[in-house]
């Protein structure tokens, strides 16, 4: 099949590519629409070894159902984190914190960046007629901006601050604003500006929110200066939530979140029906954030596009 291929921190485009093998409770799923998030492009920096497939935001048909009856041809989304089901966190029913995890497109899963990928049935939740596949192929990142609200009680009388503008901090920035709370997101570019204000969201650059301090501020920039800017804006007891992945390290004065005791907070995968319901009833929309449309063939240059500064949203459609 033809598909990106990751190796050595380099992507290529091949014709070659074998189809997936299932195992027992794998099906085969045609993708019909992918999306391209900034983790994919951290993996040409080194986030993860990873050599295969890369690409995990997607929705797709599913056209093998090996023994799953009900899903043959129905259009899916599914979750990222292939677990094992027996160990210990898995019994405990949190798969997504497998400890013999695999996950899809960036660690040892080959991903969907290509005609064809492969999901085990548990993972997949179907999606609704009336759900458009753009809106669809967005269900993991909003999935993943909702999560926050799982593991941080937002009060309407916080302040909160969301630090990133980008494709994933948009959708943060929508999740909270639903709670009522006292909402900021700093941008660096006019273009997210103005999407956020279309939404009644206020936006603000670096140099109007510095000496700002928040209850609960959310670092989703990828970038070492931004998570020092989100710590400086985090006041004395109050909640740092990161969402970043990238490669490299940061410096941390831990004595300082020590002194001020800092509440912090790594958040990841989130609740893929939440996230999907939220985009049909319209609590999260995306319509101004898709960039561009390329082909699987265009791939290349899709992911280079989504590279660029100020880049919202690029999709891939095989």
């Amino acid at each position: 099949m033809n598909g990106i291929w990751l190796q050595d921190r380099k992507m290529t485009y091949r014709n070659d590519l074998q189809t997936p093998e299932l195992e027992p409770d794998e099906v085969l799923i045609k993708v019909l629409l992918a999306g391209v998030c900034s983790t994919d492009l951290e993996m040409l920096r080194g986030y993860y070894d990873f050599t295969g497939i890369p690409g995990h935001e997607f929705l797709g048909q599913v056209v093998d159902a090996n023994g799953y009856p009900g899903l043959l041809g129905k259009r899916v989304i599914g979750d990222i984190n292939i677990s094992c089901g027996e160990c210990e966190r898995c019994l405990h029913q949190e798969p997504s914190q497998c400890m013999r995890r695999r996950t899809l497109g960036i660690f040892d899963y080959n991903g969907v960046f290509a005609e064809f990928c492969k999901l085990p049935a548990k993972n997949l939740t179907l999606v609704p007629d009336s759900v458009s596949d753009v809106l669809a192929v967005f269900t993991e990142p909003t999935a993943a901006a909702m999560r926050i609200l799982d593991q941080v009680q937002v009060k309407p009388s916080d302040r909160v601050i969301v630090v990133g503008a980008g494709r994933l901090g948009l959708l943060i920035a929508q999740v909270l604003k639903n709670t009522g709370c006292d909402l900021k997101v700093v941008v660096r570019r006019p273009e997210p500006a103005a999407i956020l204000t279309g939404l009644g969201i206020k936006a603000v650059y670096t140099e109007q929110i510095k000496g700002a301090l928040a209850d609960i501020v959310v670092e989703v920039t990828g970038s070492p200066e931004g998570f020092e800017l989100s710590r400086s804006l985090t006041r004395a007891r109050g909640t740092l939530v990161l969402k970043s992945t990238f490669a490299g390290n940061v410096s941390l004065n831990l004595s300082k979140l020590v002194v001020d005791e800092i509440t912090l907070v790594g958040s990841r995968c989130g609740n893929y029906p939440a996230g999907l319901r939220a985009l049909a009833t319209g609590l999260v929309q995306v319509g101004e954030m898709v960039d561009s449309v390329y082909s699987l063939e265009q791939g290349l240059e899709a992911i280079e596009r989504a590279g660029q500064p100020g880049v919202l949203k690029v999709l891939i459609r095989p």
